[in-house]
């Protein structure tokens, strides 16, 4: 059958503007829909085409969205490729309901950092940052202005479901600093030539931090440089100028994380 209402909200998601005024989001492929039944998000219906069924976990995936009472509309396999923003959707997109996290819901504390991203524009690394804060025990991630939407498809995806279980919010940085200061957390940005950041960097320290990672480009903005207390950079090997954003996320994080 031709894709129907459910098609039609399905490509009105794909732009920033439909994602603000509905409050949801698309989850693309069998991976992503698990994790968002298994995160307990709300789901609006999904799309679904012949190819879901060409494996067990495929199969899986449908009875479960059948016992949930997910309504299911029903799209041959080009149908759904047309829909689909990823060249292989696996047979299924999902509209999902986010959870609506704010500041308050992020509890940072001394070995649970908060990631502050000022104009990280690239969705990948957005949702790459996103998977690592949540494997590596951070307590949430901010988006200042610029930065890439949390909820577009690509950040989604390169999340691989941590958005659905993460603590995820936008601010502005003023919002951030007046937030951090009320909770008592020490801002750390990332800079070239900052101080090289070593392992157990935080030991020993009892309040939490927030770990500002700038564009790759313009690095992090004035007003969070006037904020911070500690200015960090990761030691490279003689000749290697940078990394790129999300890689350093994720090894800042781990040192920032390591408190023992």
């Amino acid at each position: 059958m031709t894709a129907g209402p459910l098609g039609t909200m399905i490509r009105d998601l794909h732009r920033r503007r439909g994602r603000e005024r509905k409050g949801l989001a698309l989850a693309e492929g069998v991976r992503l829909v698990e994790e968002a039944l298994g995160a307990g998000l709300a789901l609006r219906g999904a799309a679904i085409s012949p190819s879901l069924e060409a494996t067990a976990r495929g199969q899986a995936l449908k009875l479960a969205l059948e016992r949930g009472g997910i309504r299911l509309e029903v799209v041959s396999d080009r149908e759904l490729e047309e829909l689909a923003d990823t060249e292989h959707p696996q047979g299924v997109i999902a509209v999902v309901q986010p959870r609506r996290w704010t500041l308050a819901d992020i509890a940072a504390a001394p070995g649970a950092p908060v990631l502050v991203l000022d104009a990280v524009q690239d969705p990948g690394n957005v949702g790459t940052i996103l998977r690592s804060t949540l494997a590596l025990g951070g307590a949430g991630v901010i988006a200042l202005k610029g930065t890439a939407d949390l909820t577009n498809s690509k950040v989604v995806r390169g999340s691989m479901g941590a958005l659905f279980r993460l603590p995820a919010v936008h601010a502005d940085a003023e919002e951030y600093l007046d937030w951090a200061t009320a909770r008592g957390l020490e801002t750390w940005v990332t800079a070239a030539d900052g101080t090289p950041l070593i392992s157990g960097a935080a030991a020993g320290r009892d309040k939490a931090i927030g770990l500002v990672l700038g564009n790759e480009g313009a690095g992090v903005g004035p007003e969070l440089e006037a904020g911070a207390v500690r200015r960090v950079a990761i030691p490279l090997a003689r000749g290697v100028e940078s990394l790129n954003v999300a890689v350093a996320a994720a090894i800042l994080l781990r040192e920032v994380a390591r408190v023992e």
